[in-house]
């Protein structure tokens, strides 16, 4: 068993090592240093029509993706999604909202036009959400992100 492993919602946790339960070993090589071809297809099929190597990946999609996955997050948190009575979490939503706000600042002169207004407008709708969704809204200028993007009303 790992010593720092993912236990589903509660994050990460950390696991006691026992030595008398384990023997060790040297731990294991990347694929790189294991010189393994990663563009030769796998034997699963499937797993391999899924995976790609973070080299042929464009540095524009990894930061569109990365600020859609943290809209969503935000999303959710803020209580735009299914059952909003239980997913609210507004603690949660500011954290996520203000490290969108940084990414979409610092990355819009790196990213087209297109995607940078796109990523504003979800950003923009977010800070919004969430000043509606708080029982005592932040004063203007002071709310999640704000410090990126300026005052949002």
């Amino acid at each position: 068993m790992d010593p720092v492993a993912w236990s589903g919602k509660r994050g990460w946790d950390v696991i006691l090592f026992r030595p008398e339960h384990k023997t060790l070993r040297s731990p294991v090589k990347s694929s790189r240093e294991r010189r393994v071809d990663s563009t030769q297809p796998e034997s699963d099929p499937t797993a391999s029509a899924a995976t790609r190597d973070i080299a042929d990946v464009a540095a524009v999609e990894v930061i569109t993706t990365t600020a859609v996955h943290l809209m969503s997050a935000a999303a959710v948190k803020v209580g735009l999604a299914d059952d909003p009575d239980t997913q609210r979490d507004l603690d949660e939503a500011r954290k996520l909202i203000t490290a969108l706000a940084g990414l979409v600042t610092a990355g819009a002169p790196e990213v087209s036009d297109m995607h940078a207004r796109s990523l504003r407008d979800g950003l923009r709708s977010l800070q919004l959400a969430f000043r509606e969704a708080s029982a005592i809204p932040d004063p203007i200028g002071q709310g999640p992100g704000e410090k990126w993007t300026g005052p949002v009303t």
